[in-house]
């Protein structure tokens, strides 16, 4: 059984956050364990509080994990905390996980800020190195580089310009645009475009989430780099298309479309 580990903030309606990446792992046949450093009160409307974790229990967990436990890879997600983020370096630093997958998550679907200001600069400078991928969407990515992006020519400058930063890889995704839904990857070499077909819903709850999770596990079963991210754009694809609503605002994808789909099950789509 390969493992994965999350390390990112608690979403109590189930579609973001830790509970999509547990149930992305689930289903792409990884065995899933958290470290949760951050609990939001939070439904398909918007995000309502946050209560941060404690640096010294953050780093509990990911020692109680990596001191029992093999991890196969590491996907980090919110971290709104500059004092979170040291210790999570500091934590990687020491036990240094094969593959770690980093999604900036900075701003909620519903506009909350999800990430402190002086968290970013610790972001940039302390886990971006780390990082054999990110995978910013482009809000965050301008955020990151205090610059407008409004095609993919300016995603792929982007992608350069992040690279710099000291990640192996960057994924800037270009879900915000216009058209037909183009990622942007890029190794330091070559740009690569991961298309697919927009699909028309507004049920995109964790979409982000879900996607650095399955390249997590991609790469906890030993795909390399660029096939995972491919498989993961798959995958993600298949989940918006199963999307539904859920509450009152925007629904969560559909983590387990493919189990169903096979096992016959139809939950009212």
């Amino acid at each position: 059984m390969r493992t994965a580990l999350t390390i990112a903030g608690s979403d109590s309606c189930g579609g973001a956050g830790i509970q999509a990446d547990l149930k992305t792992f689930s289903a792409l046949g990884v065995y899933g364990m958290s470290v949760i450093t951050a609990v939001t009160a939070q439904n398909t409307q918007g995000v309502f509080a946050v209560q941060n974790i404690s640096p010294v229990i953050t780093a509990a967990q990911i020692e109680a994990i990596f001191g029992d436990i093999h991890v196969d890879a590491v996907k980090i997600g919110m971290v709104s905390r500059a004092e979170t983020i040291e210790t999570i370096a500091a934590c990687l630093q020491r036990f240094k996980p094969a593959w770690l997958v980093l999604d900036p998550v900075m701003v909620a679907k519903s506009g909350h800020a999800l990430l402190q200001n002086d968290a970013v600069v610790a972001l940039r400078q302390r886990l971006f190195p780390l990082a054999d991928i990110i995978t910013p969407n482009i809000p965050e990515a301008e955020a990151l580089l205090q610059e407008s992006i409004s095609d993919v020519p300016a995603m792929e400058q982007a992608a350069r310009k992040l690279k710099q930063l000291g990640p192996r890889y960057v994924l800037v995704k270009g879900g915000h645009l216009a058209g037909e839904a183009i990622d942007v990857l890029f190794d330091g070499d070559a740009i690569m475009h991961l298309k697919a077909q927009r699909i028309p819903t507004r049920h995109t709850h964790g979409t982000g989430c879900t996607l650095s999770a399955a390249i997590a596990a991609n790469l906890a079963h030993g795909m390399a780099v660029t096939p995972a991210v491919a498989a993961a754009k798959e995958y993600i694809s298949g989940a918006i298309g199963q999307a539904f609503p859920l509450g009152k605002g925007v629904g969560p994808v559909h983590h387990f479309f493919d189990l169903y789909r096979k096992a016959g099950l139809d939950y009212g789509q």
